[in-house]
């Protein structure tokens, strides 16, 4: 597991710091007083380090010697000291590292700890530099990896789109004005007819950039605007960082706004909206589709003999199972209470034998719950309708008449 570099000679800072990493975000810290306790670490077999964070003044490293060290080593670098004036900023800004923090107080330990997850999350986020100067393209594109996001690059407007297409997971664009067959104008706007902006942010750029250039950009489109000439990297780092944040805000949003809280599976929008996508697909291309519907049997039981709270951890448990033991095509909702929906592409006969499969694993089950020193057991019913009816809302009417059929012959059983 890699773990976290501190090299800090202030007792106070040195304890807080490691306590909050390790409580926070589940880290080992390596903390060191010195350059050459930390070099000792760096060098030790094994060892790997995820981050470092230093204080630019150590007794044995006055200048800020450590950092260049650090970053000859590739180890992601955050300074963290009391004492910043415009020489020493542009000496941390000049060995390229992520981010330099102030000591503070509590608010610069809460700012280090966002940037160290920060980090964390960047390998999966893909971005898009476009820009015709080399130069220029290459000074973005090594920013943008040193805080160790995932960089294409594009020498215009033609090779970007060719590129998104390749990779349509790209969460942002930062494009030039200035470049030949598109310039960053058209390019934004043609973006934009594909890619909305709760789905990716765009940067403008150019050399020649003011503010109306910066109108212009944001009515195409556009995010957000950069003057070249005004460039100051700990400013890039926030607005990208700031913008990468929206759109995960807004992801977040949008999977809560479709993802049942307690198990962690689709609800029923998502069911109904997917699922009737999955339907349509299925009709057309004159496959086949089955619908079940699965029940708890005797649930009020669990929860009057148990409580509550274990009546959840014992739907959460069934859900568990389910997901393991469903095919990866399959949509699986709870759709209330202890009652799950579950659309499967294939025939009525693997499905029954899929289902009944289930039914014996819900069987043998055990449910645990330290709480109350208890072992629940359950069984459930399957109701599973195979006829594509008029619509999903049919299917799934008739799935649950089967359902109530299971209940009424004896529960623990399938019914098609």
């Amino acid at each position: 597991m890699k773990k976290i570099l501190l090299a800090e000679d202030s007792g106070f800072f040195g304890r807080m710091l490691t306590k909050k990493l390790e409580a926070e975000m589940g880290l080992e810290v390596c903390w060191t007083e010195s350059m050459a306790a930390a070099w000792e670490q760096v060098t030790t077999p094994g060892n790997q380090f995820a981050a470092g964070i230093v204080n630019f003044h150590l007794p044995d490293a006055p200048g800020g010697e450590i950092v260049t060290r650090l970053v000859e080593r590739q180890i992601p670098v955050i300074v963290f000291t009391s004492v910043v004036n415009k020489e020493v900023r542009d000496r941390i800004w000049a060995e390229k590292v992520v981010d330099y923090v102030y000591k503070e107080g509590i608010q610069s330990l809460d700012y280090l700890v966002g940037l160290l997850k920060r980090l964390e999350r960047n390998p999966k986020i893909k971005i898009l530099v476009v820009d015709d100067s080399e130069f220029q393209r290459q000074a973005i594109a090594d920013l943008l990896r040193v805080h160790r996001y995932q960089v294409l690059e594009a020498a215009d407007g033609l090779q970007a789109l060719a590129l998104l297409n390749e990779h349509p997971d790209v969460r942002l664009v930062i494009s030039d004005f200035h470049m030949p067959h598109m310039d960053g104008f058209e390019l934004t706007q043609t973006i934009r007819k594909s890619h909305s902006r709760d789905e990716m942010a765009i940067i403008g750029i150019s050399a020649l950039g003011d503010n109306v250039m910066a109108a212009r950009f944001l009515k195409c489109g556009a995010s957000d605007f950069i003057i070249k000439q005004h460039f100051l990297t700990e400013e890039f780092y926030c607005r990208v960082s700031q913008h990468i944040e929206n759109l995960e805000n807004i992801q977040a949003i949008r999977k809560a706004s479709v993802t049942d809280f307690l198990t962690g599976v689709s609800n029923r929008r998502f069911f109904f909206d997917q699922g009737e996508k999955l339907y349509q697909q299925i009709l057309d291309s004159g496959g086949q589709m089955c619908c079940a519907i699965l029940d708890i049997d005797h649930f009020k039981q669990v929860n009057d003999t148990f409580g509550h709270i274990a009546g959840d951890e014992t739907i959460r448990r069934l859900a568990e199972l389910l997901q393991d033991s469903l095919p990866d095509n399959a949509i699986l909702t709870r759709i209330g209470g202890e009652e799950f929906c579950v659309l499967v592409p294939g025939s009525r006969d693997e499905a029954v034998r899929l289902f009944e499969g289930i039914l014996s694993e819900i069987a043998a089950m055990e449910v645990w719950v330290p709480f109350i020193r208890a072992t629940i057991r359950i069984t459930a019913s399957v109701g599973i309708c195979a006829e594509p009816g008029r619509n999903l809302l049919e299917m799934l009417s008739r799935a649950d008449a089967f359902l109530y059929q299971a209940k009424k012959d004896g529960r623990n059983r399938v019914i098609y």
